[in-house]
């Protein structure tokens, strides 16, 4: 028998490794097994240490509770099994958080009180029935047995409370620690398949997971490498787009009974209906953001069909920046996140000057909607942040720049109607007539017939099932707490 080969067993590996009791590779700055399973490493980032120590974490509690003063500072590390092929966050109940105590029974009265009594009055916009069921109908869904909806419900709390009180540090972690447990659960519930019995609630968190990641950029700091890097200048806000789609696809996914829910249908109801005009024919206040479109796709897309895609894609988001103008009050604006297409979002992350050119006439919308809370500020900030993307003496681009730009800079409640452009007179007539036309429901049942479509098709099912992953795994970055680490530890001024 051969002699057997000695073995030098190495210190050097990284800490999570050594408490899991598997060989590390060693590789800097993120070793292999951390890489594989999305998670945090102390190579990477040294202050991570003393968090991973085993003798640290106890066994978990039978509560999602958030953190308490003494404990760490960090928020929830992101994980992912090796046997499941979403990117699911760790349940707070596994981390170090503290036990059932009488603080954090607290925090979490004090959290629901907030939500019923304050925070689900800002989740709609100038509707009382939606109003009335996140106050009331939604709790109750969550309570019955929806864990993950209560989770985001709290989430969503923490972080309006935050609003108010940016140094609060526990508001922080509750924040982020109920997220990374909604998300967790979410993702799993998403992985099992939407039936008729979570249905409803996988489409509530949704639209809450949507609302954190919009809301959450209000506690972004300068140089946290969200709103601008060192190295690129201002970051577009692509997770807003990710996260409404992610609300798109789960309700087209599972309308077949969303369509009767008393719950979901009130609130889609409660959106203004949609009255686009895909002609391009009439004369439309944005229209001149498509000039030059054929001669710009001509150039730069060389298939055929990407020609098109490109084409509508741009045409159906002025289409519905027309249509927000003329009755921005209503909440309107918002309804631009989730309809445009994906192939829209494309030409945003490329960073295409048209697609740049329209997103800033969207925030330009949003200047209406300052008075809410977590909207305040939107406008001017990502407005003047995309025009610092462009060279001012392009004579192409900046001309059509300055509409958005005289309307972030407006000082006043009010903006008048020659300035904004449209006859506010006329927008209860415009709602009206739309509302004879349809309303919001009609688009979502045309969405939901193409993904019928699509699940009838070859490989359909298998490829909705993607789709659905896919935008659940842009939810999951859009809010990952492990990146959020900087605005734990150095709060909003």
């Amino acid at each position: 028998m051969p002699p057997r080969r000695s073995h030098k067993k190495s210190r050097a590996g990284c800490r999570r490794c050594k408490a899991r009791k598997i060989k590390c590779d060693e590789v800097h700055p993120r070793c292999g097994n951390c890489t594989k399973h999305g998670v945090a490493c102390d190579f990477e980032h040294p202050g991570l240490a003393d968090s991973l120590t085993p003798a640290e974490t106890p066994r978990p509690s039978t509560s999602s509770n958030c953190d308490s003063p003494s404990t760490s500072t960090l928020p929830p590390t992101p994980c992912m099994d090796s046997d499941t092929s979403l990117p699911l966050y760790r349940n707070p109940e596994t981390l170090p958080l503290t036990a059932n105590t009488k603080s954090s029974r607290m925090m979490e009265l004090k959290l629901i009180h907030h939500y019923t009594t304050i925070t689900c009055e800002t989740l709609a916009i100038s509707s009382p029935v939606s109003e009335r069921i996140w106050r009331n109908t939604v709790p109750n869904l969550a309570f019955s047995g929806a864990n993950f909806l209560a989770d985001a419900l709290l989430a969503v709390s923490a972080l309006h409370l935050r609003y108010h009180s940016p140094q609060d540090q526990e508001l922080v972690r509750a924040s982020h620690s109920y997220m990374a447990s909604t998300l967790s659960e979410y993702g799993a519930s998403l992985s099992k398949g939407i039936n008729e019995s979570n249905a409803e609630a996988l489409f509530l968190t949704a639209a809450l997971i949507a609302f954190q990641s919009t809301a959450s950029r209000i506690f972004s700091r300068d140089d946290s490498g969200d709103l601008k890097d060192r190295s690129d200048g201002y970051v577009l806000p692509l997770s807003w787009f990710h996260s409404f789609q992610g609300v798109k696809a789960v309700v087209a996914a599972s309308w077949q009974w969303l369509r009767h829910s008393g719950i979901v249908v009130p609130i889609i109801e409660s959106q203004p209906a949609l009255n686009l005009d895909l002609s391009g024919q009439n004369a439309n206040f944005f229209g001149h953001l498509l000039d030059g479109v054929e001669d710009e796709i001509i150039s730069l897309e060389d298939d055929l069909d990407a020609q098109e895609t490109t084409r509508q894609a741009y045409q159906h988001a002025v289409a519905v920046l027309d249509w927000a103008h003329k009755i921005p009050h209503t909440g309107a604006p918002l309804v631009f996140l989730a309809t445009v297409s994906r192939r829209f979002v494309e030409l945003l992350e490329t960073r295409r000057p048209r697609a740049l050119a329209i997103l800033a006439s969207y925030f330009g919308l949003l200047k209406c909607l300052d008075s809410v809370w977590w909207l305040k500020g939107v406008a001017r900030r990502e407005v003047m942040g995309i025009i610092s993307l462009f060279d001012p003496d392009d004579e192409e681009w900046w001309p059509r720049l300055q509409w958005p730009l005289r309307i972030a800079l407006y000082e006043g409640d009010v903006i008048p109607p020659n300035v904004w452009g449209a006859d506010w007179a006329a927008e209860t007539a415009l709602l009206e007539e739309a509302s004879h036309n349809g309303n919001f429901v009609s688009h979502i049942e045309l969405l939901s017939q193409m993904f019928t479509a699509m699940q009838n098709m070859p490989g359909g099912p298998a490829a909705l099932d993607v789709a659905v992953r896919q935008t659940f795994m842009s939810q999951s970055r859009t809010l990952n707490p492990y990146a959020l680490m900087n605005d734990v530890t150095h709060p909003t001024p």
